[in-house]
């Protein structure tokens, strides 16, 4: 196959990689960073229970963790890493505005609901 082996660069010294070598590194790299959300998820600690920027800081953890996981899916499997650096750009930033700018929107609404189901009728002057 053309895309049989990949040249990596270690130390300085040219190297072969196979594709079953990246693909066992990216199953390695994916379950340990799944297991640790499954870890955090079952046990909870509680010094990851207080509010960070509105949130309680094992969310921001699961959010964080499945942008990695999401971002690195895309530069292996989607192989963005053999793109140019301007497409690789433009899609990533793409994405980081529009999740940043879906959290953010999460954010305003839920409160906003929230406090509409806690205290009733809340006007809002934006």
């Amino acid at each position: 196959m053309a895309h049989e082996h990949k040249l990596a660069i270690f130390r300085g010294l040219l190297k072969f990689k196979s594709n079953t070598q990246k693909i066992w590194g990216v199953l390695i790299f994916l379950t340990i960073i799944t297991a640790i959300e499954v870890v955090l998820g079952i046990y909870k600690p509680e010094i990851l229970e207080s509010q960070v920027f509105g949130m309680k800081a094992l969310n921001w953890i699961f959010i964080i963790l499945t942008l990695v996981k999401a971002y690195y899916i895309a530069w292996d499997f989607m192989h963005m890493r053999d793109e140019a650096s301007g497409l690789r750009r433009a899609v990533v930033w793409t994405a980081v505005f529009l999740i940043s700018y879906m959290i953010f929107i999460l954010l305003q609404e839920g409160g906003y609901v929230f406090n509409v189901y806690d205290n009733g009728f809340i006007k809002k002057d934006f």
